[in-house]
């Protein structure tokens, strides 16, 4: 519920399209973003515990885009609404 809230209140789910030896390929990935260190590390350690890999992506961003761990995500985080 933790994760979930926090995605919903401070992240996103996005395709990722990249080019790959000269093809489009597309993936979906999970940011989270915030300012405080203290929401940060609240939020990492969570995701520690689900087992979900991440990494910092920039001073404010967590990025979430290994494919099991996306998968993990989306089983409980759901579209935001």
């Amino acid at each position: 519920m933790l994760v979930r809230g926090l995605i919903h209140s401070d992240g996103c789910r996005v395709v990722n399209k990249v080019r790959r030896r000269g093809k489009p390929y597309e993936y979906p990935r999970y940011f989270f973003s915030n300012r405080s260190e203290d929401i940060k590390s609240i939020f990492c350690d969570a995701l520690d515990q689900l087992g979900v890999s991440w990494r910092r992506d920039g001073d404010q961003n967590i990025s979430i885009a290994r494919r099991e761990s996306v998968t993990l995500l989306d089983t409980f985080v759901g579209p935001k609404y």
